[in-house]
């Protein structure tokens, strides 16, 4: 198997959820050594299920092996397990630290501090150490620094919820966790600078990620509308301030849509031929973009009568060949079975070990490509702890004895012992509750797997 670009690098990830262990797995895609540090009472909690949910949907007797947005974000990596808040466990994540190039962390500034384990202390252990830190607001002397966050608190203070939403609506957040993936690949990036550095200098240093200044991207303008004209900026829907028509339509069949934007005269022009109604190009209601933003709710009842009896691709085709940008609306399973996708080699499939009763299963990639050393996935996530022999024993040098006595004192698990259960519904409850639309039983014939 051919090396990858970050080959010979390994990298300590003792983060949890998302942004940086999904950064953390493109690494490993790299060709990164990554091991994923957890503390067997306080397991990464995706191992839970949540957003996924588990294979199969079956918990199965290793359920914390098995949930699906686990399995996705730490593909490629070795686990092993150490209880921090043991003095044991703190001395060995050091030597670890010793033989290592990266060690990232998304704690608030306290808990590291109190360890000894912030970057001024473990950059006396190893000089040349780069640090990654992944806070909601930053270290420094911010009055927000110490508090904790989450992704619904971090879209309120970069300003996305307030300008997302329907006209004379409530604020809402993005459907997923937006600045999760924002984190990823500042993070991706940082590393990158980090380690260019290092080879040119021989210094490490810190990388100190606030997530909320992240998002501010996503309303830049906004914030520049203000600085420039005090203007304040509000919810629009799926409108736009200068596009129109724009918006989202419903096409033939069920929760079918498509998404249609125009941005000058020669697409309304386009737009009004494909809908066989080129009336409409010299009416005076629509004449202008300042006319056509004027009349946008006519503008919408038009197009979802011409929308509403078409396939939503036969409509992205008819309008993309005439230059007008469209597309349909994708839900989960057409994310996966998409032939763009798929062709790309977005989408791979990973062969896991017979023993773990996972089979083959699709994981998503990178958005983009490495054309001189094709980055891919490694291999599945590991099991939980399931290296802490093997890094123990031959990285660290630890006896048998010792390893015994970690294992006495949980300092090491290979099960969570911070949860017993598992919350689990069938997919029938699930659809019955609105937690998901449908479930179709066809999936993995469909997936090829």
């Amino acid at each position: 198997m051919a090396k990858g670009i970050l080959d010979g690098v390994r990298i300590l990830d003792s983060t949890y959820i998302f942004a940086m262990p999904y950064a953390l797995g493109v690494m490993a895609d790299m060709g990164a050594e990554v091991i994923k540090v957890e503390g067997p009472a306080h397991s990464e909690p995706l191992r839970r299920g949540g957003t996924g949910a588990f294979a199969d949907n079956e918990p199965g007797e290793d359920w914390w092996n098995r949930a699906a947005t686990y399995n996705l974000i730490h593909r490629g990596k070795r686990s092993l397990t150490l209880d921090l808040t043991q003095e044991d466990g703190r001395e060995a994540l050091k030597e670890l630290i010793k033989v290592s190039d990266v060690f990232v962390e998304n704690n608030t500034p306290r808990v590291l501090r109190r360890w000894g384990l912030d970057y001024p202390n473990i950059k006396k252990i190893k000089p040349d150490i780069i640090m990654m830190s992944n806070t909601g607001y930053g270290h420094g002397e911010g009055p927000y620094s110490m508090y904790p966050a989450q992704a619904t608190t971090q879209e309120s203070t970069h300003g996305l919820t307030h300008i997302t939403g329907y006209q004379g609506d409530w604020p809402s957040k993005a459907g997923h966790s937006y600045v999760d993936f924002v984190a990823s690949w500042a993070g991706l990036l940082g590393v990158a600078m980090a380690l260019r550095h290092r080879n040119r200098t021989g210094q490490g240093q810190w990388i100190d990620i606030g997530m909320y200044q992240l998002g501010c991207i996503g309303s830049s303008e906004y914030m520049m509308d203000w600085q420039v004209n005090g203007r304040l900026g509000g919810r629009s829907g799926n409108r736009h301030p200068s596009r129109a028509p724009q918006g989202i339509y419903p096409c033939a069949g069920d929760n079918q849509w498509c998404a249609i934007s125009v941005g000058d005269d020669e697409e309304w022009a386009a737009l009004c031929r494909e809908m066989e109604q080129p009336v409409l190009i010299d009416d005076a209601r629509f004449e202008t973009p300042v006319d056509r933003m004027k009349n946008h709710d006519q503008l919408d009842e038009i197009i979802s009568q011409w929308t509403s009896s078409l396939d939503r691709y036969q409509i992205m085709e008819e309008l993309q060949s005439v230059g007008v940008p469209s597309g349909p609306v994708f839900d989960s399973r057409d994310s996966n079975l998409d032939p763009h996708k798929l062709s790309t080699g977005f989408l791979e499939k990973v062969v896991f070990p017979e023993e773990r009763n996972m089979g083959t299963r699709v994981l998503m990639g990178r958005p983009w490509h490495l054309d001189k050393t094709s980055p891919h996935i490694q291999g599945p996530a590991p099991k939980m702890g399931e290296d802490n022999d093997d890094i123990l024993h031959n990285l660290l040098g630890l006896s048998e004895e010792q390893t015994l006595g970690f294992l006495e004192e949980s300092i090491i698990s290979e099960w969570p012992m911070d949860s017993e259960n598992v919350y689990s519904l069938s997919p029938e409850e699930q659809r019955r509750r609105g937690i998901v639309e449908y479930h179709d039983p066809d999936y993995k014939e469909k997936l090829g797997i």
